[in-house]
């Protein structure tokens, strides 16, 4: 067994040394044996590379901050394999992957698959608020609901044991994994760059995918020059799983072509086929350096809008911050705001952002700011305080602000916290 590299993935190695090599990449909260249906297959004719999210199947607790963070992982895995060029099929994240790849490394890209994939998954939003939710109750609402995400009500009742397996690659994924994959994906948007995609391309969903589904498929039809659409009838989100044999089909047909074209370079002898193994480690990675912070004095420094603007929205929502900004007649004082509350303070780098937000919610609290203090609140859920933290913030200020004002704000902050951490049935 070789060990897992800070910089590289786990993964799995099947089929010819000889052969051209295809990756597989997995769905969000599943495991490389989401391909399993497909490997004795696609063995005929490649040797495939699987490989494992940070923190998923046993995975090494790694968080990624971005899709490109992952793809250059999974470039560095490749090359301690010696693989130089390769073909990619990639489902829901997975397929996000093989995008990435295909706009920042096309000449290691022989030909792509995306199964499932869009070139933005839903709102950032929705999947902010799913890592607030994870945070504070596990994964398990993630695992109660991921059959009726990934599967039809058909298989889920003909295949009991299959989807409880599902469920159990949820259940055994690390937390902080997942929430650092939801942030990822929440900034994943590459609707814009998808007419320089020049590999040749697949575009596969399932019918009855409600996750990332066909209108999804056809936004990257439409993008990607001269790239088909294959649906895959009587299939969800988990496609390869649902519907094997199509699935299998559909990619030994497109993948044809790269037979000549890739070079499987594994050195001789060969890297182990499966990486070690690695228990799970809880860890979330630190918020980093934003760019545009105030710097040195006399230093020219770019306008801090831009920066205030993006950062505004990562931290209060798309919502909020779209509402904000359509108010005309406040437009001067939005822009203030932007400028210097969110360009300037919230940018420097000397408080993380956990400990603003412990600082803003006690500044509300004892301004008894409330609706303020509402929309703090969500913010500081998806800064990472938890809400046994946030409470402990407003039992602080009953000390310092007074229990009237504390009183208030619990009630404003205990309806909030409610909304934002209860899984949707």
């Amino acid at each position: 067994m070789s060990e897992t590299l800070p910089n590289t993935l786990q993964y799995r190695v099947d089929g010819g040394e000889d052969a051209p090599v295809l990756v597989l990449g997995p769905s969000l909260g599943t495991t490389l044996h989401m391909w399993d249906r497909q490997i004795p297959e696609l063995t005929r004719q490649w040797r495939v590379v699987r490989f494992d999210l940070p923190g998923h199947g046993g995975a090494p607790a790694q968080p990624f901050t971005s899709v490109a963070e992952l793809g250059d992982r999974l470039l560095a895995t490749l090359d301690e394999l010696g693989v130089q060029r390769f073909g990619y099929a990639g489902c829901s994240i997975g397929g996000a992957v093989g995008i990435d790849l295909a706009l920042r490394a096309p000449h290691r890209v022989a030909s792509l698959a995306l199964v499932a994939a869009s070139p933005r998954f839903g709102s950032a939003d929705e999947f902010r608020q799913r890592g607030v939710i994870v945070r504070t109750n596990g994964l398990e609402p993630m695992a109660r609901t991921a059959p009726e995400q990934w599967f039809t009500p058909a298989f889920r009742a003909a295949q009991p044991a299959i989807v409880e397996w599902a469920v159990q690659m949820v259940r055994t994924t690390d937390p902080g994994c997942y929430i650092g994959a939801c942030e990822a994906l929440a900034v994943f948007d590459v609707r814009e760059a998808l007419g320089r995609i020049g590999v040749p391309a697949l575009v596969l969903v399932g019918s009855e995918d409600q996750v990332t589904g066909p209108a999804e498929a056809r936004t990257l039809v439409a993008g990607i020059a001269d790239a088909p659409l294959a649906v895959v009838p009587g299939a969800s989100h988990l496609a390869p799983v649902e519907q094997p044999a199509a699935v299998t089909e559909l990619l030994t047909n497109h993948f044809a072509g790269i037979v000549n074209e890739t070079q499987s370079a594994l050195p001789a002898p060969p890297m182990p086929p499966v990486s070690a193994p690695v228990v799970p480690v809880a860890e979330i990675a630190p918020a980093g350096p934003v760019d545009g912070a105030a710097g040195t004095a006399g230093a020219v420094r770019p306008d801090p809008y831009e920066q205030g603007v993006k950062l505004r929205r990562e931290i209060l929502g798309d919502a909020h911050v779209d509402q904000a900004l359509a108010d005309d007649f406040g437009a001067d004082l939005q822009a203030l705001v932007t400028r210097y509350a969110w360009g300037e303070v919230w940018s420097r780098e000397g408080l993380d952002r956990r400990t603003r937000s412990c600082v803003t919610l006690t500044a509300l609290i004892a301004g008894g700011h409330q609706d303020a203090l509402a929309d703090h609140t969500r913010a500081a859920l998806r800064n990472g305080l938890t809400p046994d933290e946030i409470h402990e913030v407003v039992l602080h200020t009953a000390v310092y602000c007074g229990l009237p004002a504390a009183e208030r704000a619990l009630r404003t902050v205990g309806r909030v916290i409610k909304e934002e951490t209860t899984p949707q049935a």
